[in-house]
């Protein structure tokens, strides 16, 4: 079958890089389970000897080398997440309080292909050596960092293919149109090889710097995932190197626990994925935004305008066109960010009008901070950076290294989060059940308004797949993913992170990041009085969060943990909320 090579992979001269963080506010990485006693650690009987280490090096290629952090620091690039992400010893976040810290790994492979990885899994396995794996570095629980640890650095591995019709290896499937993905790829270039060059549509992620194969494993959703599904609903192949170091191509029809697992099993638990073949969609013709902020005069109007917007959701909006999120917020503040596909902007604009005028009319209750904005655009374009240089400069930042190519860029709204030292995150899915009635739909506004009026509480409509098309909530319902995201409207996030603990500047204050959290979690017990059973997104959760086995994945846990001792019995992969990572009793 035809395979277009899209994009080489890149050799990066940058290898070293990042700052400690400062001042105990942490645990250090999840080390979660019974597993932690049994790892070795430098200094103790049983850590590799020199020669060893050499041996390991000498099976990849010379690509081992020892883990630490960079001199000189190059504390004015740690807020670009490309720099970030070129860096072995540093993490998109640095930590969470009472949680984690990002920490440099003692060694790192730096691996080109599965050969290599297969090698440091060996290697980690025999000598009992702790074991993490890092592709684009996002993890809000810490999955990719672990101090005294062997790092499997997945960068190098950036090789993208389309395929015009492909058939999974020994499915017998009839093809599909995908785009084969390596470990190391973030869904920047992903949607520029997919999307841009070739006027594809593949579901990944919302932010440009997301790994791929990382996203994939926790199920994943983008902007779009309304319409098109979990980004684990369309794996249709992986490549991964499982614990007892064999590379295995697994599917449909090969490995097929093994395959469930991957679609939503959560990332770090299983092996090591090195390629990821997914299924591609066609593009919707045009995509747009709608943004608005309105601030209300006084308690009773903010319940007047949630109420009427959950009506305007609930009877208008709930449908694969929409997605991205509203917030509710302190001092009576209503924020709208939310993205359209395959609707023109006068369509668009007549669902928003009776809300709109409805505000505009009451002009002593409300006070606009941002205008109604609708505007659209062709899809080709989203993730188009010389397009959106052209037209919309304030939306995006680039990488402008001296001598890095091909330009990357970065949403400028997630600029915030590189670097991040995180007080709290939680989450919560929201059930369609709620809309379905009068008294549902009061119980979630007075819900909604009491979380909001302690923290900023967001609905992100994408990241639940109520409304969507009957096709994609069948292919979601074939993933590990907690069922209850097929019948949720939303996604509810409450977070807030801090100043980074990378630099040199003052530590993240422990005393502020607690009282933060202390609130987060105030706002979401009382959005919780409307949904007291949701589950939670385990790539956006809790990091304390007690059920987090059924609140991650429900029903399918049991089976899940099967599939665990079967392909990972010694507990090699353990990462915090992981799949068998706690003894399960």
């Amino acid at each position: 079958m035809p395979r277009k090579p899209i994009a080489p992979v890149l050799d990066r001269r940058h290898l070293l890089g990042g700052m400690a963080a400062t001042a105990a506010l942490g645990t250090g990485s999840a080390l979660a389970g019974s597993a932690r006693a049994t790892w070795v650690r430098p200094g103790e009987a049983g850590w590799p000897a020199a020669g060893e280490w050499a041996s390991l090096g000498r099976a990849v290629g010379d690509r081992l080398a020892p883990g630490g952090l960079p001199e000189p620091v190059a504390e004015q690039l740690l807020h670009n997440p490309y720099y970030i992400r070129d860096q072995p010893g540093l993490t998109q976040s640095s930590g969470r309080i009472d949680g984690w810290r990002s920490s440099p790994s003692a060694y790192v492979v730096r691996a080109r292909h599965a050969g290599d990885v297969a090698a440091a899994v060996r290697f980690a396995a025999r000598h009992r050596v702790r074991l993490v794996v890092k592709g684009g570095g996002h993890s809000y629980l810490g999955g990719s960092t672990a101090p005294d640890s062997l790092l499997v650095w997945t960068r190098d591995m950036e090789s993208i293919t389309l395929h015009d019709a492909l058939v999974p290896i020994d499915t017998g499937a009839a093809p599909v149109a995908a785009v084969s993905v390596g470990a190391g790829c973030v869904w920047q270039d992903v949607y520029d090889a997919v999307t841009t060059k070739a006027g594809r549509y593949v579901q990944g992620g919302g932010c440009a710097t997301v790994g791929v194969a990382g996203l994939v494993q926790g199920g994943g959703f983008g902007s779009l995932s309304k319409g098109y599904g979990l980004a684990a609903a369309s794996l249709i192949e992986a490549e991964i190197v499982t614990a007892d170091g064999t590379v295995r191509t697994v599917n449909a029809a090969r490995d097929p626990d093994l395959f469930w697992a991957l679609k939503g099993g959560g990332g770090g638990s299983w092996g090591v994925v090195t390629r990821l073949t997914l299924r591609t969609h066609r593009l919707p013709d045009t995509v747009g935004a709608v943004r608005w902020q309105v601030t209300a005069r006084s308690d009773g109007a903010f319940r007047a305008l949630i109420a009427r917007f959950v009506d305007l959701y609930a009877d208008t909006l709930m449908n694969p066109h929409w997605g991205e999120q509203v917030s509710a917020r302190p001092g009576n503040r209503f924020e709208v960010s939310m993205l359209f596909q395959g609707l023109d902007a006068d369509t668009a604009r007549g669902a928003w009008s009776p809300l709109g005028d409805w505000v505009a009319a009451r002009p002593d209750d409300y006070g606009i901070d941002q205008p109604l904005s609708i505007v659209a655009l062709p899809a080709r374009h989203l993730w188009d950076g010389d397009f959106l240089q052209a037209n919309a400069p304030e939306a995006i930042r680039w990488d402008d290294r001296p001598g890095i190519a091909p330009r990357r860029w970065w949403w400028a709204g997630d600029g915030a989060e590189a670097g991040a030292f995180w007080h709290g995150y939680e989450s919560a899915w929201l059930p369609a059940s709620l809309l379905a009635s009068p008294a549902g739909r009061d119980r979630l506004v007075d819900a909604w308004v009491a979380a909001g009026r302690l923290w900023r509480t967001s609905f992100h409509f994408n990241k639940g797949l109520a409304g969507a098309s009957p096709d994609t909530l069948a292919a979601s319902r074939a993933t590990a993913m907690n069922p209850q995201v097929l019948d949720a409207f939303a996604l509810a996030i409450i977070a807030m992170n801090g100043p980074s603990a990378y630099g040199s500047g003052p530590p993240p204050d422990a005393a502020e990041a607690r009282d933060h959290l202390a609130r987060i979690r105030l706002a979401m017990t009382e959005l919780r009085r409307a949904a007291p059973d949701a589950g939670s997104y385990v790539s956006e959760c809790d990091y304390a969060l007690a059920d987090w086995q059924r609140a991650c994945w429900g029903g399918h846990y049991r089976r899940l943990a099967a599939i665990k001792a079967r392909y990972d019995p010694g507990g090699l992969f353990v990462v915090h909320h992981g799949v068998g990572s706690v003894r399960d009793g």
